[in-house]
């Protein structure tokens, strides 16, 4: 007969002794399950294994020993169990992801991820759900993408990716340490090297004053703000959206960058530059359109036809801040100064503009050799 419980007390447990933990639980109802009892994450859980009307005693005992391995190497199995049932699919998460983190993002940085979200992201993985992604789906997606939009692309992309599914992790979406991107090798970087040269910069410094001195407004403006970039090593988005406001005296406040407000420090030759701008009333820019009446955000076009002039095909104008970086350096700048210089937060990310040309690198090997050969000449009689 089936042990009937007194009134009042819903269930009761008795330990069977096969396993430490191990028991079979009886309601009130009448139903028996079988169930464990083990410390997982240093909390007491009580797993079910099932009712003991379908499995056998040696059933349960073959699970309840799985379940107590599991606890003991860190698993646990109640949180997984509850993981699974409240992970959402790829693309519920993926709204998820941009509602929570997008107002975070810089304006520039949430129109680019729109973009790569819309096209190559929105798309992706249907009907996974976010917990069951794995590298397989990963790596023939990735592979795909750079098919499509090449290795540079698919890397920004992969980028965004490995971000959505570390927060799936930090959320409770997905296990600790299963990002599968993790796991995928990125694209190779192609590394532009390309700084001016001083012959370079003469041809390039000749075109650049014509310009500023002709009487076409609009390309001096533009041959200006070249010309502040060579000088300053800002990046190009920097300099065209500088409002009169930025400038203060020797310095530039500018309100926002790619690593966070900063100041650029003007030399004498800067500031006369800037000192000769005409300034319009009413204009908050220092680079403005007159004939169009906007500001100048874009001078990529009078860049081609400056550059081309001085006969520097292929010279791009993020070149220009890498050009005052490594003339920087074969000047015998610091690397941290040159990064204070360039406004980096990682000191790796300056170290790749401090690139010696071999007349500097000869010239270095001949003091350094000089020096030696001086010290090996002293006399060391007593």
């Amino acid at each position: 007969m089936p042990l009937r419980l007194p009134r009042g007390k819903p269930r009761t447990t008795t330990w069977l002794g096969v396993e430490h933990g191990f028991g079979i639980r009886y309601y009130a109802t009448g139903r028996k399950v079988y169930i464990v009892q083990t410390r997982m994450a240093g909390r007491l859980r009580t797993v079910t294994i099932g009712s003991a009307a379908v499995i056998t005693l040696h059933q349960a005992t073959m699970v309840a020993r799985r379940v107590i391995a599991y606890a003991q190497v860190g698993l646990d199995p109640a949180t997984d169990r509850q993981r699974i049932r409240s992970a959402p699919r790829f693309d519920d998460f993926l709204a998820e992801y941009w509602r929570r983190c997008a107002p975070q993002w810089k304006a520039s940085t949430l129109v680019t991820h729109d973009t790569y979200r819309r096209l190559y992201l929105d798309k992706a993985f249907v009907g996974i759900f976010i917990d069951a992604l794995n590298e397989a789906d990963v790596t023939k997606w990735f592979a795909s993408l750079n098919n499509e939009i090449g290795p540079g692309g698919a890397n920004r992309v992969m980028s965004i990716l490995n971000s959505m599914l570390n927060k799936a992790e930090a959320w409770g979406y997905r296990l600790e340490n299963t990002n599968p991107c993790r796991v995928v090798r990125l694209n190779r970087k192609r590394k532009c090297e390309r700084f001016l040269s001083h012959a370079e910069l003469g041809r390039l410094g000749k075109v650049l004053t014509e310009a500023r001195a002709g009487e076409h407004a609009v390309r001096a403006n533009a041959a200006t703000a070249v010309t502040l970039l060579l000088l300053t090593g800002c990046r190009v988005g920097e300099v065209t959206s500088l409002q009169w406001r930025d400038v203060r005296g020797n310095r530039l406040k500018l309100r926002d960058s790619k690593t966070g407000p900063r100041t650029v420090w003007l030399g004498d030759e800067a500031r006369a530059l800037i000192a000769g701008l005409s300034r319009i009333r009413g204009v908050p820019w220092l680079f403005w359109n007159a004939k169009l009446e906007k500001p100048m955000l874009d001078i990529s076009w009078h860049w081609h036809l400056l550059r081309d002039d001085a006969c520097l095909p292929g010279v791009r104008m993020h070149d220009l801040r890498h050009t005052f970086a490594s003339h920087a350096a074969m000047n015998k700048e610091t690397l941290p100064m040159i990064g204070r210089l360039l406004g980096h937060s990682n000191p790796q990310s300056t170290a790749r503009y401090a690139h010696l040309d071999d007349e500097h690198i000869l010239d270095a090997a001949e003091q350094i050799g000089a020096a030696i050969e001086r010290m090996m000449r002293i006399d060391c009689r007593p």
